[in-house]
């Protein structure tokens, strides 16, 4: 899954950014609310960690404007604040949970992890590709029945191309679903991840093709 952390404590949103990441997602970083609600239009991320104090623009501005728009992206939103008058001002506005500073980063993570998968059941479902199963809320892998361990950016790139299988993805697509747009790497990553992930998945009836110039393309076949 594809998450936006908004906060502008660097050290701690990299950090989140990091435990993130090793859960399997891409993680962008947005360090200001000022444009962070045209970002969030924008690349529609699966879920949005969200601080409420934000220069610029602050998180219970930014949760109202993606509401007015119709986007109904989860929302948890992060605060130093912890009475209930606060939490509820964060729920009124259009967040899905609220978590008061400091935190247990597990209990974050379960949190995330409870958001997805309510999304998940809600938009998702099973991605199917011949005999591959990818459950995006449990972030598992089935291939022939058989549970596959994959590791986290493996995990991520296998989900966008099954997500959007029969579809042309340019390696610019694959690096920022992979590290988030704020990430640093080149495309012999991706190459690597594709070479790799075709050797997992030998055998499944499932191929991804290189298209020369242009990018990957996942197809299952008939």
């Amino acid at each position: 899954m594809r998450i936006a952390v908004v906060e502008d404590n660097v050290s701690l949103a990299e950090g989140l950014a990091i435990a993130l990441r090793d859960e399997g997602h891409s993680v962008d970083v947005l360090n200001s609310g000022g444009g962070a609600t045209a970002f969030l239009l924008g690349e529609a991320p699966d879920l949005v960690i969200l601080d409420v104090n934000l220069p610029g623009r602050s998180g219970l501005q930014i949760v109202n404007e993606l509401r007015a728009q119709g986007m109904s992206v989860p929302v948890l939103m992060l605060t130093a604040r912890g009475e209930a008058a606060d939490k509820i001002a964060g729920l009124d506005a259009g967040a899905d949970d609220y978590l008061a500073k400091p935190f247990d980063l597990d209990e974050l993570k379960a949190r995330v992890r409870a958001l997805l998968r309510r999304a998940g059941q809600q938009r998702l479902g099973l991605l199917k590709a011949g005999a591959i199963e990818f459950d995006p809320g449990a972030r598992s892998v089935h291939i022939d029945g058989k549970s596959e361990r994959l590791p986290a950016r493996e995990l991520a790139l296998l989900e966008l191309l099954m997500r959007c299988q029969g579809d042309v993805l340019s390696k610019a697509r694959l690096l920022d679903h992979v590290y988030g747009v704020s990430g640093d790497a080149a495309d012999s990553a991706i190459e690597l991840y594709v070479h790799r992930l075709r050797k997992r998945i030998a055998g499944s009836g499932v191929e991804i093709s290189t298209l020369r110039g242009l990018g990957y393309c996942l197809r299952a076949d008939d």
